[in-house]
């Protein structure tokens, strides 16, 4: 796998998605951000510090587990369901930004979707990916980008964050092949 993103580039990336959604919200009133596990989570998290040093207030985070929401449940019986963790505000009327680590084809964003209607009726839902590589499959789109990165269906992605593998990077390669 080669690397197309160093972990410099990868907080450039995050700050400039953090003054993103900044500009688009007129600041951070009303705002709340929501990881989808597990790497979206924790850039939901690096992303609401940048905020909160900014703006100088605290940004609420949730992690959103999409498992049960999925299409291809049937596909992916090993899923196992992780915590959903909102934080103690209302989501109706607010700004929630979706966080996740790669968008591909959409339909993980459509099952957090999903899943965030049973949480309350926000006022708008915006997407951030650190990494969009094309292939959609629905008509979904991230309003905050950190890295365009066209891709072949046969190559794989793969977000490397501190919290999870002890480096921040972003990898590409040809998909391994399961036995």
């Amino acid at each position: 796998m080669r690397r197309v993103l160093e972990s410099a580039e990868m907080q450039r990336a995050l700050t400039r998605i953090s003054h993103e959604i900044i500009e688009s919200n007129k600041g951070a009133a009303d705002l709340i951000l929501v990881g989808i596990p597990t790497r979206g989570a924790y850039l939901a998290h690096r992303i609401a510090g940048v905020i909160s040093r900014i703006e100088g207030v605290d940004v609420p985070v949730g992690v959103l587990d999409v498992t049960m929401y999925r299409d291809d449940l049937a596909k992916h019986r090993t899923l196992t369901p992780k915590p959903t963790e909102m934080p103690n505000v209302a989501l109706d009327g607010k700004t929630v930004v979706l966080v996740d680590d790669v968008l591909y084809s959409g339909r993980t964003v459509r099952a957090a979707l999903d899943a965030l209607n049973d949480h309350g009726r926000p006022a708008v839902v915006r997407l951030a990916a650190l990494v969009d590589r094309g292939h959609r499959e629905l008509p979904i789109r991230a309003e905050f980008i950190g890295k365009n990165l066209p891709s072949a269906k046969t190559e794989r992605i793969r977000v490397r964050l501190m919290e999870t593998d002890g480096v921040d990077e972003v990898l590409i390669g040809e998909q391994e092949v399961a036995d």
